[in-house]
Parts: C-alpha cells; sequence; structure tokens
C-alpha cells in the first residue's frame, strides 16, 4: 500500500480547517484503543442519511439479536451537518461518537492526526471477514503507511442517468460515452415547464456542489492546483467549466439549484420530475428498488466528457472507530458485521438485491441474485469505477491523490467558502469573476504550505 504524503506533511499544517483542526496539536494522542468494560454496551453512530445508510439502521435488529449485549444508537445527519459535527469530535476528543462515517478524503487526514484507531490486524487477522476481497482502488485510499484505518461500508463513481422514456418520446438517443456539450443540448430539449432538462447539485459544501462540479473543471481542463501547488481557481479553464455548470442549471435544470443536494436530486429524479441526473452509481440501487416509480425507466451510461476520456469521481462511505471510543471492541464488531459479506446478504433477502451497497466487495460483484437485480447499473458501475485515474483525472498532472477532492486538510473550508459564494452566482447576486478571484487567494494560501 502507498504511504500518504498527506501523512508526512500533517505535523507541519497542524490544522485540518481553519476554525476546528487547529486543535489537533493536543488531540494527537488520542484514545488507548482498549477494549470494553464487560456488560451491556450502547454504541453510538453518526452516519450521513442517504438510503443505504437508512437500510442499516432498519437491520440493526438482527445485530442486536445476534449480539445481545450491543445497542446501536443512530444519529443521522445531512452530509454537510455530519461533517461539521464529527470533525468537531474527533479533534476536540469529545468521545460523543463510537462509530462513524467518514468519507475517503478525510481518513488519511484523521489517520495522519492519530484520530483512528487501526483496524489493519482486526480486519486482516477474522479470515470470515475477508480483508482481500474489499475493492482495492478503495482499500487503497483508506490505508495508510500500510494500516487500514476506515472499511467500506460503499464505494461509488459517478454517471449520467437519464429517464429513458422521456428519450424515446423526444426521439434522442443517449449515447454511451456522452460529452458535456451534447448533455446541454439534450437538457434544453427536454426541459418544460414541470420537469428539469437534468438536475445538478447547488448546495453548498465541498462534498455538495463540488463534487460534480469538480469533475466538470477537470474533463474542461481546468483543475484547483497545477502539479506545483500553484492554485488555478481563477484560471480560464475552471472559469469556463463553472460557468457552463451554472448556465446549464439555470438553462435547462431544476427549481432553487443553491437547496439542492444528492437527497433533493435523487428525489426529484425518481418521481419522474427531470430527464437526467449526473451524480454518485450508487444511487442506482435506489432508482432499481420495487418500490421506485422509474424502476426499468432508467438508462445508465458513461460520466459526460469535454477533454478526457473519462470524469467519473471516485469516492467511499466507509465505518471508522475514533480512539476516543470506550467500546472499541464493541464498536468493531458492529463495523464488521455492517461490511461484512453477511450483510450485504441481509440487505438482498430482506430489503432487495437492488439495494446492496455497491462498490465495497468484489464478491458483490459475482452474487447471482446481485446481478440479476442490478443487471441495469452493475457493469457499468463496476466498469467506471475501474476507469477512473485518481493520480490524473484532468487533462494535466497533479500533485495529490483523488478525484473530486484535494487530499490537504484546509481543502474543506476552501471547497465551503467558494461553493457558498457560488450559491450569490446562482441566485444572480455575484459575479462569477469575482467570486473566483476570492477563491484563488484561498486556494493559494493553503498550496503555498505544500510547496
Amino acid at each position: 500500500m502507498r504511504t500518504s504524503p498527506t501523512r508526512r506533511r500533517v505535523a507541519l499544517l497542524g490544522i485540518a480547517t481553519a476554525s476546528v483542526l487547529v486543535l489537533s496539536a493536543c488531540a494527537g494522542a488520542g484514545g488507548s484503543g482498549g477494549g470494553d468494560s464487560g456488560g451491556k454496551v450502547t454504541l453510538t453512530l453518526a452516519t450521513v442519511n442517504n438510503p443505504q445508510m437508512k437500510d442499516m439502521e432498519s437491520l440493526k435488529d438482527s445485530f442486536e439479536k445476534d449480539n445481545p449485549d450491543i445497542t446501536i444508537k443512530f444519529v443521522q445527519m445531512e452530509e454537510n451537518d455530519l461533517r461539521d459535527s464529527v470533525t468537531k469530535d474527533v479533534a476536540t476528543q469529545g468521545g460523543q461518537y463510537d462509530v462513524v462515517t467518514v468519507g475517503s478524503y478525510e481518513v488519511p487526514i484523521w489517520a495522519g492526526n492519530d484520530w483512528l484507531s487501526d483496524l489493519t490486524s482486526l480486519a486482516g487477522d477474522d479470515d470470515d471477514y475477508d480483508v482481500d476481497d474489499l475493492m482495492p482502488p478503495i482499500r487503497e485510499a483508506l490505508t495508510v503507511d500500510d494500516s487500514l484505518y476506515a472499511v467500506p461500508f460503499y464505494g461509488e463513481s459517478s454517471f449520467l442517468m437519464y429517464n429513458k422514456d422521456m428519450f424515446a418520446a423526444a426521439g434522442i438517443t443517449m449515447p454511451d460515452n456522452p460529452t458535456w456539450d451534447e448533455v446541454a443540448s439534450y437538457a434544453k430539449q427536454l426541459k418544460t415547464a414541470d420537469t428539469a432538462g437534468i438536475c445538478l447539485r447547488g448546495k453548498p459544501g465541498w462534498g455538495e456542489l463540488f463534487a460534480p462540479l469538480t469533475t466538470v473543471v477537470q474533463t474542461f481542463g481546468g483543475n484547483w492546483y497545477n502539479e506545483d501547488w500553484e492554485a488555478e481557481v481563477d484560471s480560464p479553464e475552471f472559469t469556463e467549466a463553472t460557468q457552463f455548470y451554472i448556465d446549464l442549471v439555470k438553462e435547462a435544470g431544476q427549481p432553487d439549484p443553491v437547496s439542492s443536494g444528492f437527497t433533493e436530486c435523487l428525489n426529484l429524479f425518481s418521481q419522474g420530475n427531470a430527464a437526467m441526473w449526473y451524480d454518485a452509481t450508487s444511487a442506482a440501487g435506489s432508482l432499481e428498488d420495487a418500490a421506485s416509480p422509474v424502476a426499468g425507466k432508467v438508462g445508465y451510461v458513461h460520466a459526460p466528457v469535454k477533454e478526457t476520456a473519462e470524469s467519473g469521481w471516485l469516492w467511499s462511505w466507509n465505518l471508522a472507530i475514533p480512539k476516543t471510543s470506550k467500546h472499541q471492541d464493541a464498536a468493531w464488531t458492529f463495523v464488521s458485521w455492517a461490511t461484512s459479506k453477511e450483510y450485504q446478504q441481509l440487505v438482498g433477502t430482506e430489503l432487495g438485491w437492488s439495494r446492496v451497497p455497491p462498490g465495497a466487495r468484489q464478491s458483490t460483484y459475482e452474487l447471482p441474485e446481485y446481478q440479476e437485480a442490478a443487471s441495469a447499473f452493475a457493469g457499468i458501475t463496476n466498469d467506471v469505477m475501474n476507469s477512473v485515474n485518481p493520480e490524473q483525472p484532468g487533462v494535466d498532472p497533479q500533485p495529490w491523490v483523488g478525484i473530486q477532492y484535494v487530499t490537504i486538510p484546509e481543502f474543506q473550508d476552501i471547497g465551503n467558502q467558494v461553493s457558498q459564494d457560488l450559491a450569490d452566482v446562482f441566485a444572480g447576486r455575484s459575479e462569477l469573476a469575482g467570486v473566483l478571484k476570492s477563491g484563488q487567494e484561498l486556494a493559494q494560501k493553503a498550496g503555498d504550505k505544500q510547496k
């Protein structure tokens, strides 16, 4: 496994966000990593409120039945709220959470700050868990200095979803590898008073708006930094891509884009109120569920491109155990269950095979039941996840590994601030050039620390 450059730099950076992670110097020691004191244990799990996590909560009775001394308390939050709450808790050694849902961006940074328990031996010594079955690109992203600090609950890339009935009615044929220019043309043709031509995230947050927008920037030839850590936020390519994205949403997208994140676009598209949606491959399980109004009516193709061959992202939502948890053994008992082959079988038999968490285990794609239920999207999801290049997702080389994020602690503050300012551009209250100029200054301060 690779040695993360983030690990080597974290002592020099001394912060992970301007407001919270400045406390990392006093939080470095973490907890002792000890076991439980015996008796009944209540584990508090902080998690994003995505469909797959809601499924996990609905199935927790099965775990608690087999582990009567462990009770799981779920605390579900929107993505931005989750990041804020969990980051504050681990940075200040609050100890509020025993298990946290954490993204692949945070894992190497938090591991470098000694905030997460090392799961290498726990996962590797359990033959039933089969750590080698975890998706290699995802496992690599969660490994720092040969140690595994989180395990994937589900992994994803991104692709374009479209309503086949709407396209057929309009006489439009979607190519397998569309360009953004083609997608914009289709969206404008399919836009009506009641239907968005496309749904794209506009909700502020580096993990909301900038997840899809950064991939657009990269395929247009731009990026947050060049290989010398010089910021390029106000470059012509970054500007062109951002203006294209904003114009497309304004002209053919959903109403009130600033309020639209993953969940809102999922609801809009699944109700047949959007002709296309560019977002996470993990959405397909919900769209193809038996209760979905659009099940069987959705087509899936590669993420739209302009100057690159691919432009999907690579992400995983993972379960990790903060060092501050006083219930380390019980926490691993739950984490290993929720990310196991056994759990995937449970989801399939109890909730439906299309809802099995994707992109975490290789064996998922060998299950006949999953292959049949997820036939519309399993193949392309696996293809896209193995086609993207996190070392160089854009036109030019970059000095970090990652697609829709930059693996430096300051990035979440930069992305959050710039995306918040872009909300005013969507609303017509600010000019794009001024917003990107301010973003350039923020990004360059962080880039200078990397040189």
